[in-house]
């Protein structure tokens, strides 16, 4: 058998010049000189025969080489970390969990969804674990799934990425809300009309947000056209916008079912469908799930099982 001229190290140091575009930010990252890790992209390229980068100044950038070995390099540094925490953690133990969650999810529902896991967990006896969370827009978490920066996440809005598996999770109610003084609120029994929402200043999440491009597509066909005003990156910006009279939203009942019941948010009646979307979990369609993973996605299904589900 023919000896590796591979190394680990060597794609670990690759991958860090590709993210931050330089050896000396590389090294950093790596905890290495810079002429070590200049030393290391040398060899790697030397043991493959080809450039990785182009030099651009003082900047490297990836050619055609780099960018594709780049997520064969993240596959195989990350198979190599679930190897070390499989040894690490013992057969059976959950470990450490790199979980990923769009904003409403992350902020509204995930909290939950831990705190029963744990309880779980500790019913089953399992020893202690423990659960790197990064909570971003719909764009932003797959990013990081396909980058297997994460071990699976679950989303607001479809993902396109043909590396990721993507399978329905939860159904999530959306709702127009506007302050309890806001003018467009109408008298009891009374629906808040098509005119009137056109003409009404909408506050939407920013652009990658699964949320925003959930309600455009879902309220475009009945409205044609949405006056935008201010837009949030998170939904609890948006809520207290609303409640504070700059305009109406429509966000999950996860998000504003506690102003609702404050009486600080109207539900609007309107002559539109009920608007119901989908949760997703997704993970990377390569990725050997560790048996913490599998329990936890195990768990995240048995959730959305048992738990009502709005009637669009």
């Amino acid at each position: 058998m023919d000896a590796l001229r591979l190394t680990l190290r060597q794609l670990q140091i690759f991958t860090a010049i590709a993210d931050s575009g330089s050896t000396s930010g590389a090294a950093a990252l790596v905890s290495l000189s810079q002429s070590a890790t200049s030393a290391a992209l040398n060899d790697l390229e030397r043991a493959l025969d080809m450039a990785l980068f182009d030099r651009v100044g003082k900047r490297l950038v990836l050619n055609d080489n780099g960018r594709e070995l780049l997520p064969q390099a993240r596959e195989l540094l990350d198979r190599a970390a679930a190897i070390e925490r499989w040894a690490r953690d013992g057969p059976g133990h959950v470990g450490l969990l790199r979980i990923g969650a769009s904003t409403t999810i992350g902020n509204y529902v995930l909290p939950m969804l831990l705190a029963g896991f744990r309880r779980d967990l500790e019913s089953s006896g399992q020893p202690s674990w423990t659960a790197h969370v990064a909570i971003a827009n719909t764009l932003t978490i797959a990013t990081q799934v396909v980058n297997f920066e994460l071990d699976l996440a679950l989303v607001e809005g479809p993902c396109e990425q043909p590396e990721l598996t993507v399978e329905p999770w939860l159904a999530d109610e959306l709702v127009i809300v506007a302050g309890a003084r806001d003018p467009i609120v109408p008298a009891p029994g009374v629906r808040v009309s098509m005119e009137q929402l056109r003409a009404a200043t909408w506050l939407l999440r920013e652009e990658g947000s699964g949320t925003r491009e959930t309600i455009r597509e879902a309220l475009t066909p009945h409205l044609l056209h949405m006056k935008s005003g201010i837009e949030f990156g998170n939904s609890e910006a948006i809520k207290r916008a609303a409640a504070g009279g700059l305009g109406i939203t429509c966000l999950s009942r996860w998000v504003v079912s506690d102003m609702l019941q404050a009486g600080e948010l109207v539900e609007l009646p309107t002559g539109l469908p009920r608007l119901v979307r989908s949760f997703y979990l997704i993970s990377h369609a390569r990725k050997q799930a560790t048996p913490g993973v599998r329990r936890l996605s195990d768990y995240l299904r048995a959730f959305a099982r048992t738990s009502p589900q709005p009637v669009p």
